[in-house]
Parts: structure tokens; sequence; C-alpha cells
């Protein structure tokens, strides 16, 4: 967050330790969660799709205990039925885990030289934040070089999105429905004069974010605070993360805050390409 405030196909073999003596119904309980594990992975060394029968083989289970397991995976999205071919398959859900832990192990990584270059450049605070589900998450920042600073928080979640410039440059790129069910959650809590609390408002400096290619944050978290944030973008083109740099208003000249704005959104075209996304600012000129 940005901000003051912010704080393999034959049979599959796996090697597992000795099971701990437990009581039977929660050694039963978490059976089942291993088998379920086992028939996720049994189906991705399938190549991601085979049959309930190639699934018993695998795995060692008989039939009905494999059905019984993949009909709660198929109703939480984990695995999918393939009428046609009668054949399961690996489920949407797996992409989102999958995508999650790109965001947070592979995205800092990557943008660590890019936050280095934007806190050298302007000497402001830098942050990089991503939304999951419905929260926004800080999963790295760096601290001003100057004696008078915005407060950097702490790395982690804060239920501001729609007051911040990282969180408003990742809620721009989504459908409206979804904008609205995220902001409800947590509601559009007013932290200053500036804030955007009404959600026709939002909906509308959303808009100038998409035209624009970043998000501007005027003391709508924290009073005497300007923060300029842009989105990352992965190869599908769907919104990874945000990049943003926060100053204090008695330095935010528009000489300072232009350039505040020319490095982040350098950042986030960068980083985009090497997700191999594409350039937000170019695709909102466009559209």
């Amino acid at each position: 967050m940005d901000e003051s405030t912010l704080r393999n196909g034959g049979t599959i073999v796996i090697d597992r330790p000795q099971p701990i003596p437990r009581p039977a119904g929660e050694r039963h309980s978490i059976q089942s969660v291993d088998r379920a594990m086992t028939l996720l992975e049994a189906i991705a060394e399938a190549g991601g799709e085979t049959t309930l029968t190639e699934l018993s083989h695998r795995t060692k289970l008989n039939i009905s205990t494999c059905h019984h397991l993949l009909s709660t995976l198929v109703t939480r999205g984990y695995v999918a039925k393939v009428p046609v071919r009668r054949t399961y398959a690996l489920g949407a859900r797996i992409l989102f885990l999958s995508h999650a832990c790109l965001r947070q192990v592979d995205l800092p990584r990557r943008a660590e030289s890019f936050i280095t270059r934007i806190n050298e450049t302007t000497g402001e605070t830098v942050h990089l934040a991503v939304l999951q589900g419905e929260t926004m998450v800080a999963l790295s920042k760096r601290e001003a070089r100057h004696p008078v600073r915005v407060d950097g928080g702490t790395v982690g979640k804060a239920a501001s999105a729609h007051a911040t410039a990282t969180g408003k440059a990742m809620l721009a790129w989504l459908p409206e429905h979804e904008i609205k069910r995220i902001v409800s959650v947590h509601g559009m809590t007013k932290f200053t004069p500036h804030t955007i609390t009404e959600f026709p408002a939002l909906i509308e400096d959303l808009r100038h974010v998409r035209r624009n290619g970043y998000a501007l944050d005027r003391e709508e978290l924290n009073p005497g605070v300007i923060c300029v944030g842009a989105a990352i973008r992965d190869h599908s083109g769907a919104v990874v993360g945000a990049i943003s740099a926060s100053a204090p208003t008695m330095r935010t000249t528009e000489d300072h805050l232009a350039l505040m704005r020319e490095e982040v959104v350098a950042a986030a075209r960068a980083l985009s390409a090497e997700l191999g996304g594409f350039d937000v600012a170019e695709r909102a000129l466009a559209g």
C-alpha cells in the first residue's frame, strides 16, 4: 500500500514422513485432504486431464473414493469435468492459486530494481501492492531518502483500495461489477476530506485512470500526502499489481510530481513487458 498509514505416466510415488498419531476423526480428515491433493497431482502428471479409471490406477485409490473426492474438488473449482470425453481436468481455481503465488514471490523479485530506481531518482517512498481477493496487500516498500518523508508503514493488508494510487490503479482495469463487489466488502471509508466515498464518483475517477495510464491520490488517504501509481499487467493483459511513489505535499511541485509520474509509469511498463504484458498507457490511449 502506498501512503503513510499503510501500514509423471506410471504410478505416482510420493514420499511422505510417517504420520503423527492423532484421534481417529482428525486422522480421517487429514487423510481426505492428502488424497485430494494426490488426485490433483495425478491429474497434473497426466498432462492436466485424465479419466476416473486412470486416476484410480495412478493413485491406488478405489474408484468410489476418487469419485467422492473429485466431486468436492469440482464443486470448489479445482477440478473440472469434461463431459464429452468423460474426463477430469484441472480447474480454473488452480490458476487463481498459481497467479497468487507468482504475484507474491516472483513479482517482488522482478520489481526490486525498478523500486530502487524510482527511490533513487525521486527520493520518495515506493510501494509495490497487489489485490488478494477483496483486500489490497503491500508486498514491498522502500522508504524515502529525504529527512522529511511520509510514513512508509508496514508490508501487509489494508482496506483502502478506493483511497490509494496503487488501489485505484488496479481497480480501474476491473469490470464495474467486480469493483463494486471489492469496495462493498470493506466499505468506502472516509480517511480525509478528500477521500472518494461515493461509488459513482469512484467510477468516474477510475475512468480518468484508464485514460491517463496512472492513478493519483491527492491527500485521499492521509492529509499532506500525494501519491502516483500505475498498474502492472501480465501476458494475458490482467492486472497483477501496481507500483507507486508517495511524497509530502510540501515537496510535490508540478515538476516533482511529473518526475514521480514518469518514473512510476516507466517502471510499470517495463515490469509489464517482462511479464509479457502490454503497455497500460498505450492501451488506455488506444481505447
